[in-house]
């Protein structure tokens, strides 16, 4: 295991490997499998091209053999910044055959939130898209080398590095495979390292319980490298049952619309906000969306009378999930009750899944009581990565995972999601900590204090307002965005509202009152 992440404990993983549960193999290898039994078949499509799993374990394999010859080595970390398209998948398997370790990044970050990834993690390269929606990644890149000597390489999509195929040696199953990024409260994304073990687990299991199978067509809507999209089953699950993915350039309807009818789609999945829009849009289509048998939508909660028109508005089974980068998916089953599928996040993927509701004290609570979410299991980590002192405070000595979640469990063991203990904001599926905002607000010179909270959004499902106690001439809401954007923070964080107050309400310890700021709202 990497230097600064947490492994399971010894006597754990071994009973995950000798029931079977943890296979052994890595996702390079997955792949290579994959290949074997499903090669001609169609494995990705993106507008007008088309990749067979053969070629797409060629590609990989000459990707894996190119970064090797730019200097790329087992168990480096490299950080891949792309919008949806092919290559991401690709360079992704070819990374794990060599060993290497991709860190996902968002599209929409820039220098702040890339500079960090890069530190943190002493990345030795970094994969961008060239210019994407006007914006200059590989101007970005080249920022970044400037500064951080342990960068040593840059690519963008156009000049991928590319050799003959070569064998490498097998990476430690129970090894790092990819960093995926936190959603919590600190100030920047934690890194949440992802082994082979655990998430060809996750990925296989999610797609057993969607009953994925060699004729399913998956669509990418959401951006590939959120865990969602890439293994709920999304793209992993999907290519290790031989099924197709089809990658969408954006999730709009406009977009996406056409490709289920083009492409015979039968699973995605979406964000409530997303969601309705399709659903708004689908009385309008003129397109055949008959194919669609299953949406997974999770990210926010919905209101109960949006959720009964999902299924009816677009023909298909509806799938409440409920789940986190770090792990734990419950999903919702076919064929259940309204009011399981209605009223429900579903029952945990696994049978391996530890899932408590637990009071302040931690004493687990029974059937129907409120109290926060803890879990652990096959495929939640035990640690974020080089996080220690976080760590002690999200983890308990056990190895339950503190989500932070409120959360009640049914007689029958189904998830109902309350709230959230964490100071977190998700907006249109994008989370948002409120501290890191708050951060960036004070550091403008016209701001003595800031507090930052969500607010109920019928579209986005919350949007972000920013309570300020001004120094002297009271700031605009568009200076302080202008400010942000001018340090390169992504443009989903900046404050929707601003709200200019004379005093910000305290706790009796001193520390912003947001649940007096949440009562104005």
């Amino acid at each position: 295991m990497l230097d600064g992440c947490m492994p399971w404990p010894d006597e754990v993983a071994r009973r995950y490997r000798a029931t079977g549960i943890w296979r052994g193999e890595s996702l390079g290898s997955a792949l290579r499998d994959a290949a074997a039994r499903f090669g001609p078949r169609t494995a990705l499509v993106h507008n007008d091209k088309r990749y067979s799993y053969a070629e797409l374990d060629e590609w990989a394999g000459r990707l894996a053999a190119g970064f090797a010859e730019a200097g790329v080595k087992s168990r480096e970390r490299v950080v891949v910044q792309l919008p949806n398209v092919p290559e991401f998948v690709a360079i992704c398997f070819g990374l794990f055959r060599l060993g290497a370790v991709p860190v996902f990044a968002l599209a929409a970050h820039r220098d702040t939130e890339l500079r960090h990834l890069c530190e943190l993690t002493e990345a030795v390269a970094y994969v961008g898209p060239g210019v994407h929606r006007d914006f200059d990644h590989r101007a970005l890149g080249e920022r970044l080398r400037a500064d951080l000597p342990h960068l040593r390489s840059l690519f963008v999509v156009d000049s991928l590095p590319d050799a003959q195929p070569s064998e490498f040696a097998e990476p430690d199953p129970s090894d790092v495979a990819f960093f995926l990024l936190s959603g919590g409260t600190t100030a920047l994304p934690k890194l949440i390292p992802r082994t082979h073990d655990d998430y060809l687990y996750q990925a296989r299991t999610a797609a057993s319980v969607c009953e994925l199978t060699g004729d399913d067509v998956y669509l990418a809507a959401l951006p590939i490298e959120f865990n969602f999209a890439w293994g709920c089953p999304g793209v992993l699950g999907t290519l290790l049952t031989g099924g197709a993915v089809v990658i969408a350039d954006d999730p709009s309807p406009e977009t996406c619309f056409p490709l289920l009818a083009r492409e015979s789609v039968t699973v995605t999945s979406l964000v409530p906000s997303l969601t309705q829009l399709w659903v708004e849009e689908a009385g309008w289509t003129e397109e055949d969306l008959g194919s669609l048998r299953l949406l997974q939508v999770g990210g926010a909660r919905m209101k109960p009378e949006f959720v009964r028109s999902i299924g009816p508005s677009l023909g298909c089974v509806l799938q409440q999930v409920f789940g986190m980068a770090e792990g734990l998916l419950t999903f919702t089953r076919a064929g259940a009750s309204d009011e399981h599928v209605l009223g429900t996040q579903g029952l945990p993927i696994s049978r391996e899944d530890e899932v408590l509701i637990v009071d302040e004290g931690g004493t687990p609570l029974p059937p129907g009581g409120i109290g926060e979410l803890v879990t652990r299991g096959p495929y939640t980590v035990r640690g974020y990565y080089r996080a220690d002192e976080h760590n002690a405070k999200v983890f308990t000595e056990g190895g339950f995972y503190r989500t932070g979640d409120l959360a009640r469990l049914t007689e029958h063991g189904e998830l109902v999601i309350e709230g959230r203990i964490k100071d977190m904001i998700i907006r249109g599926g994008d989370k948002i900590s409120a501290g890191e905002v708050e951060s960036y607000l004070v550091e403008h010179p016209a701001v003595a204090a800031a507090a930052v909270i969500g607010y109920a959004d019928e579209f986005l499902g919350e949007r972000t307002c920013a309570y300020v106690v001004a120094r002297g001439e009271p700031p605009t809401l568009a200076e302080l965005r202008e400010s942000m954007h001018a340090r390169g923070v992504a443009e989903y964080k900046l404050p929707d509202r601003l709200e200019l107050i004379d005093a910000l309400p305290l706790t009796p310890l001193g520390k912003p009152d947001k649940k007096a700021l949440r009562s104005k709202e």
